[in-house]
């Protein structure tokens, strides 16, 4: 089946991450991928079904990707180019593999590689991460929902607020709770701003409506 030809060349606008199709080395690493000699694909799905795949080949200090893009709903294009890695030591032992970026003057080291035309890294794609187009009241919720987790309340900043965890310093408590109170307050805050703007909006309507009727 086709690759990751998305149409996308690797200059296009700013998606986000998520738009795309990733290629993560760490993932690579963990699953005993990286080892010379290996060649196996690689395949995403959504809702449980195949969508695009390649054939990815290992060889010392680089990684060989095979598959098809078109563009525009072009003719099918056969793509074959390496993409060289590098290793860095970790502090604990062992190694950590990266990407060496293959978009033509980049060469950034990174984990991750996108997959347009060619699979390049988000800097060459130009992609924002989808949390960078949140407002902030949505990050603020965000965040407090992440606090919630960790000190084990319920989820949804509109639900009471639990104790303090078993085993969690007080001094610990204190600030997560009060990051909470200050992201759940900026959250309703944008909340009832949103829905003050739809008020406006909907009475805009209705006032453009009378002058025509």
């Amino acid at each position: 089946m086709g690759g990751s030809g998305s149409g996308r060349g690797y200059q296009g606008g700013k998606d986000t991450t998520s738009d795309m199709r990733m290629l993560d080395v760490r993932r690579l690493q963990r699953d005993g991928l990286l080892t010379p000699g290996r060649a196996f694909g690689w395949q995403w799905t959504r809702n449980g079904e195949e969508v695009a795949s390649i054939q990815i080949r290992t060889e010392i200090d680089r990684v060989m990707l095979s598959y098809r893009s078109r563009n525009n709903g072009s003719e099918w294009q056969p793509m074959e180019y390496a993409v060289h890695l590098q290793w860095t030591p970790c502090n604990l032992g062992g190694r950590r593999a990266w990407f060496r970026c293959p978009a033509t003057g980049c060469g950034r080291r990174v984990a991750i590689l996108y997959g347009g035309s060619i699979f390049a890294c988000r800097h060459c794609y130009r992609l924002v991460y989808a949390s960078q187009r949140e407002a902030e009241d949505d990050r603020a919720r965000r965040r407090a929902e992440k606090i919630r987790r960790r000190l084990g309340w319920p989820a949804g900043i509109a639900n009471p607020d639990g104790g303090k965890p078993k085993g969690m310093h007080w001094r610990t408590f204190e600030r997560l709770t009060a990051v909470h109170d200050a992201c759940a307050e900026a959250s309703l805050a944008g909340v009832v701003k949103w829905l003050e703007s739809m008020k406006r909006r909907q009475r805009g309507v209705r006032d453009d409506a009378d002058e025509w009727r």
